[in-house]
């Protein structure tokens, strides 16, 4: 039986082998074998075998059926500095997958610079670190200016979003934002008029991690995976695909 690696970076960072596809690995890590497991995960599965970081070879002898044929569900390889010691060359389809194990498979693409420019983006970082941040910057400068080595403090790799911006204009009626702008609004006015002014500082923090508001309703265009200006893009479907094509996702998600 065929072993995957998938690599988790929501909720927590980590290397996976499993004998199970992918769709049947996300409803186990979201369940678990007996209920009472209910958690939201993103992972991207990828080729194994680069490199000496991780221990393919354990792998490979571990990672075996059990003695009553069922398939290995889960085998742990890493769970620290797991991102960085990834190319993104080897980075296949992400799976967003909701608290009961619905999952989304996205396929990546190259990174397509945004037709529009715009003064803010909102991102929630998701893998090493995850502040929820307001920069001047698109996401690959973004992705650019947070693995750079002259930078004070950065990351050798990074995964994030862009979120939806709430309107400011019409906080009655601004979309399906969730609940991320829900507490300390006039902390993120102030910060995107930091970023937005003549300041040279066009990356504030908003929160240090607020990943509990975060959900896939939030998310704009799609998450992306950078290394430098190196950004591995997932676009997510739009929403008529996603009724069309993901409906039970989407109502599980909370997207539609």
């Amino acid at each position: 039986m065929e072993t995957r690696f998938y690599l988790s970076i929501f909720p927590l960072e980590a290397l996976i082998a499993s004998q199970l596809p992918p769709e049947q690995f996300a409803q186990y890590m979201a369940t678990g074998r007996k209920n009472g497991s209910y958690e939201k995960l993103i992972f991207i599965e990828i080729e194994g075998g680069f490199g000496k970081y991780f221990d393919w070879k354990h792998a490979e002898e571990n990672c075996v059926r059990h003695e009553d044929g069922e398939p290995k569900h889960s085998l742990w390889m890493s769970v620290y500095r797991t991102l960085e010691n990834v190319p993104l060359e080897v980075m296949k389809d992400i799976y967003l997958v909701t608290n009961d194990g619905r999952s989304l498979k996205v396929a990546p693409r190259k990174y397509e610079a945004p037709s529009v420019a715009r003064k803010y983006w909102v991102y929630q970082e998701l893998c090493p670190i995850r502040p929820l941040v307001v920069s001047a910057y698109d996401p690959a400068t973004f992705s650019e200016h947070m693995t750079h080595e002259d930078v004070q403090v950065s990351v050798p790799k990074i995964a994030f979003c862009d979120l939806k911006v709430i309107n400011f204009d019409n906080l009655e009626d601004t979309g399906n934002v969730g609940s991320v702008y829900d507490t300390n609004l006039d902390h993120l006015k102030a910060c995107i008029q930091s970023v937005t002014s003549a300041d040279v500082k066009k990356v504030k923090n908003v929160e240090r991690s607020r990943t509990e508001s975060f959900g896939y309703q939030t998310i704009n265009h799609g998450i992306y995976v950078g290394e430098g200006r190196n950004v591995v893009e997932y676009k997510l479907p739009s929403m008529d695909e996603i009724r069309m094509n993901h409906f039970d996702w989407g109502r599980s998600s909370m997207v539609l």
